[in-house]
């Protein structure tokens, strides 16, 4: 088997291996727009499937009616085969998935697979290629089983949340606090427990006002943190260490690009003083 379609084949099964596979979840905070449109899109589809029955698997593998922006349907049958796909996982359409997984991986896939046959929709988290910026995100789906198929349809989550930064912060504030070269070391090689998609660590020395540690652009450790601005010439790096030298901690809201999507958004910036060390994670405002 090619490591492409092995990294494809884990990428796809992650979704089967959440806690919350099988319950409905609300909405991710400020997407419930794109919650919206995937269960209408998913409701769209299974209806379709209803009056044509297998003929309407075409329908989902092509540009379409059944493409919507980033959404997509696609489809498994109980056998584990991918049997439609209006995205990246197109490639897969008529491979067994479940005959290539280990026991282990095949047991838990198995088990999502043999939902019963009802309404009920669930819903569960995973990571998968965003054709649109061409980078894995965290994606939401939801499915439903319709006889020997299983239908789904996601949206991505490319923005993490404020809770999600605060709790990155404390944990890196942590390590910082327990063994400042170790965890420098642990940032700077992009360790998983300090980046999860758009956001990250990086970390002055308040002593010599230079990055130590970033956890997205390696080029700027050794820089000059005082000096660096925003995109549009904030003197951002003075900002934060007027408020790790007087409040000890707080957060600064600035223009930053952003290495999901690619594009200049408004980044708020959790920092705090840890030691000799400013620590800071950000998490990007979803546009209006």
């Amino acid at each position: 088997m090619s490591l492409v379609f092995r990294n494809a084949l884990l990428l796809l099964v992650g979704l089967f291996f959440l806690p919350s596979v099988f319950a409905q979840d609300a909405p991710a905070e400020g997407y419930a727009v794109e919650a919206e449109r995937a269960n209408q899109l998913l409701h769209k589809a299974v209806e379709f499937y209803k009056q044509n029955g297998d003929a309407a698997l075409a329908a989902f593998s092509r540009q379409g009616e059944f493409i919507d922006g980033e959404l997509y349907v696609y489809v498994v049958d109980t056998a584990g085969v991918m049997l439609a796909s209006g995205g990246p996982s197109v490639n897969l359409v008529g491979r067994n998935i479940s005959s290539a997984l280990n026991d282990e991986l095949n047991t838990a896939f198995q088990e999502a697979l043999n939902l019963p046959d009802s309404d009920a929709v669930h819903s569960a988290e995973y990571r998968w290629m965003n054709w649109q910026d061409g980078k894995v995100e965290r994606k939401h789906v939801f499915f439903r089983r319709l006889g020997e198929r299983v239908f789904a349809v996601g949206y991505y989550l490319p923005r993490a949340s404020p809770q999600e930064a605060q709790l990155l912060l404390d944990r890196a504030a942590a390590a910082v606090a327990e063994n400042p070269k170790q965890a420098f070391k642990r940032i700077n090689s992009l360790d998983a427990q300090f980046v999860r998609d758009d956001l990250y660590v990086f970390v002055a020395d308040l002593r010599t006002e230079r990055y130590v540690a970033h956890g997205y652009n390696l080029r700027m450790v050794g820089t000059d943190f005082r000096a660096v601005q925003s995109v549009d010439h904030a003197p951002i790096g003075e900002q934060m260490l007027e408020i790790v030298n007087g409040k000890g901690e707080g957060e600064l809201t600035y223009l930053w690009g952003n290495p999901m999507t690619g594009r200049s958004e408004t980044k708020n910036t959790l920092i705090r003083k840890v030691g000799d060390y400013a620590v800071a994670v950000g998490y990007y405002q979803k546009p209006r």
